[in-house]
């Protein structure tokens, strides 16, 4: 059980800033409205599976199975319509419900296909049950144009077969009395128009008189009067009674449908919490893939180890105004417990206890940080901030009173599983009584065993982490030269304020920087220039030390360059000595043979060549076989290789019939396959934006029109036309 982080620490830490840039990759504004409210897990369980889920959802960046559209619709009106009684929803609002519970069953289908590959997001789907009937109930009634089908009932389709009837009625009545009063030269140039829905003769207005029919209005010069033809009249106030009777009966349909799709409220509901999640899920990951983040080991003991920690606001922030961002790795432990980090101001101090503590939140909201790989961390049950002035002025508490009053509440909740962060840690009061207050509150946090980080000026807190074993002193890196901050953190010393180094720097006159000098304590200017020496050996030391390390890096590689040369070397004597030997056997064998040809051709006797023959090869294996010679073997020995021999071919028998029948299974298998493939190819229907290639060709290029059977593929420098069978897919448009 985790305990909920106050929102104080979410301000503090400026954790809606980061919920705002997640919000900007939703898909649906449900899916936007809940990232915004996201708060810190209180369940440990669900924390996991909700981290596990995010972390899945990123790899489907990296892999070919990637995870379908969810985009949807926000219904939630039209559902609360729905659960009226004797009410009905548009056919707009139906095919809306459909299209989610298809996209429903989508997700369902891909995450049941796939559910090795994405396990958390398998178990999330299977907390909604698909409701197929849906659709069918839907689809039977409406089109995908949102019309009625004229099939919906048997009323319908025949007040539709009568108003086809009238229609048609009424354009030959029209045709008749338009032809009639053409030849009478009744008619201006325009002939006809149509008002209220209605085709009228454009009547001279002469003529009005002469042309039986409803008068329906004139142009703006009265020159031209608009009349509906008597013969017209009563059929098109038949058609207008259809009209109404068929509304009628696609409300009295509507209600119908809506009376079916009732009980599916609450399942619909669900369809809506769970697209959401999807979405927000999704959200989570493409900002993680944006900002490299990933999901650290979550230790069961108290560990925290962020290596090479970016604060993911800065680094977005730094990446647009192209400007560099220093990774932080920071460690705690039950050996270093609590960090106390000194150091100038604008040194970095503040960003790296912020850093920290933003990351620690955005983990236990659900959300993956900028870290290294080897990263670790631990749930806490609480976390405390302590940052900025927070001065009061409703409350009429100075920065001080508000303060005291945050650390009495530090003191309350503090405990084991805690981490705090205390920016400026004492400060608000005379600095001898607020850093001796500082001083037992540090203490109270030890003791407790808490774990934290605070940012100080004062002395006698560096002195106390000395002391105290679990706690360290750290400081912000900084060049003694151009007093300008390196924005690294050092473990293991305190560092100096460099307040008069900085004030020189910043153009106060050295005559009131000495003055300065005089009036502090002579003990705390030795003990600050003491840590200004310090630290400045120490840097001197540590780029020392670097350049050893890296030269010790460079001899170590050319060593070993050598090593490998040496050993190269090595092996082709070798392999010149063997190659040297066996060309000196080869030309002393040559010879051999010269001479056994040259006295057959001279005495022709083969008899002689053969034996001498003979007794060279005998001579020769003799030789062999003192080099190398043969072991002799028992006769229980030979009956053991005889059977090693026989249970050899009986393995490679029975292995032979074995791979067989597995070639069998595996043809078979990938006929089952092909088929599969086959299928999904015909059935795939190609859009506008597909990657795709040829079947028998490599290039990959896009889909910019299609035409019937016919794709028009962009494959850069030229375009070509295909024939959608001869394509496959190689991605589809709508990547992330």
């Amino acid at each position: 059980m985790l305990v909920n982080i106050p929102e104080k620490v979410l301000q503090d830490l400026e954790f809606s800033t980061v919920l705002q840039q997640v919000s900007e990759h939703a898909i649906s504004s449900l899916g936007k409205e809940t990232i915004l409210q996201i708060n810190p897990f209180k369940e440990k369980q669900a924390l996991i599976q909700e981290l596990n889920r995010v972390n899945e959802y990123l790899s489907s960046f990296e892999n070919e199975n990637r995870i379908p559209n969810h985009g949807f619709d926000n219904i939630y009106d039209a559902l609360k319509k729905l659960t009226i009684e004797n009410s009905y929803l548009e056919p707009k609002s139906f095919l809306k419900i459909a299209t989610i519970t298809e996209t429903v069953g989508e997700q369902k289908k891909f995450f049941s296909k796939f559910k090795t590959y994405y396990p958390a997001l398998f178990e999330l789907s299977e907390q909604v049950s698909f409701e197929k009937e849906i659709i069918i109930q839907i689809k039977n009634i409406i089109t995908s144009y949102g019309e009625i089908v004229s099939n919906a009932s048997p009323i319908l389709k025949e007040i539709r077969k009568e108003k086809i009837a009238v229609q048609g009625k009424i354009g030959q009545s029209f045709t008749s009395a338009l032809e009639k009063a053409k030849s009478a030269g009744f008619l201006d140039d325009i002939k006809e128009t149509v008002i209220d829905n209605q085709r009228v003769l454009a009547v001279q207005a002469m003529y009005r008189k002469k042309v039986k029919g409803s008068l329906l209005g004139s142009s703006k010069s009265g020159s031209i009067v608009y009349i509906a033809p008597q013969t017209t009249l009563t059929l098109h106030r038949e058609l207008q009674n259809l009209i109404f009777e068929e509304k009628q009966e696609i409300i009295r349909i509507l209600r119908e449908l809506s009376e079916k799709i009732r009980p599916y409220v609450s399942t619909i509901k669900s369809y809506l919490v769970f697209l959401t999640h999807i979405d927000v899920t999704g959200s989570k990951a493409k900002y993680a893939y944006n900002i490299k983040a990933l999901l650290p080991k979550i230790n069961s003991e108290k560990r925290v180890l962020f290596k090479n920690a970016y604060h993911p606001i800065l680094w977005l922030k730094n990446q647009k105004a192209d400007l560099p961002t220093i990774p932080q790795t920071i460690k705690l432990d039950t050996n270093q417990q609590i960090i106390v980090i000194s150091g100038p101001n604008a040194g970095g101090k503040s960003i790296t206890l912020k850093t920290v503590g933003l990351l620690q939140v955005m983990l236990q909201s659900g959300l993956l940080i900028p870290v290294d790989e080897r990263s670790e961390t631990y749930l806490f049950d609480i976390i405390l901030t302590d940052i900025g002035d927070n001065q009061s002025i409703e409350n009429q508490l100075s920065t001080y009173s508000y303060r005291l009053k945050n650390m009495r509440n530090f003191l309350r909740k503090c405990n084991s599983k805690t981490l705090f962060l205390i920016d400026e840690f004492g400060t608000g009061s005379d600095p001898e009584l607020g850093g001796a207050l500082a001083e037992i509150f540090l203490e109270e946090f030890y003791q407790k065993k808490a774990f934290g980080i605070i940012t100080t000026h004062y002395a006698n807190l560096k002195v106390l982490a000395d002391e105290l074993d679990n706690v360290v002193n750290a400081n912000m890196q900084f060049n003694e030269k151009t007093l300008e901050p390196k924005y690294k953190l050092f473990i293991g010393q305190a560092g100096s304020s460099f307040t008069f180094e900085v004030a020189q720097k910043n153009g106060i006159p050295f005559s009131l920087i000495n003055k300065a000098k005089k009036r502090v304590e002579g003990d705390k200017v030795r003990l600050d220039k003491t840590i200004s020496k310090l630290q400045k050996e120490r840097n001197r030391l540590q780029k020392t030390s670097d350049d050893l390390e890296k030269q010790q890096t460079k001899e170590q590689k050319q060593l070993e360059s050598l090593q490998s040369k040496e050993q190269k070397i090595q092996e082709k004597l070798e392999s010149f000595q063997d190659l040297y030997d066996n060309n000196q056997r080869m030309l002393t064998l040559g010879r051999t043979v010269n001479e056994f040809l040259n006295t057959y051709l001279q005495t022709n006797n083969k008899k002689d060549l053969t034996a001498k023959f003979l007794k060279w090869v005998q001579t020769e294996k003799t030789k062999h076989l003192k080099k190398n010679p043969e072991k002799p073997k028992a006769k229980t020995q030979k009956k053991e290789e005889k059977k090693k021999v026989a249970l050899q071919k009986q393995t490679l028998k029975q292995t032979e019939k074995e791979v067989l029948e597995k070639v069998v299974e595996v043809r078979k298998e990938k006929k089952e396959e092909a088929k599969k493939i086959a299928k999904a190819k015909a059935e795939y229907i190609f859009k506008v934006g597909d990657r795709v290639r040829l079947e028998d060709g490599n290039a990959v290029g896009t889909i910019e029109k299609i035409e019937k059977k016919k794709a028009f593929i962009n494959y850069g420098m030229f375009t070509t036309e295909v024939s959608t069978l001869k394509l496959e897919l190689v991605e589809k448009n709508g990547l992330v």
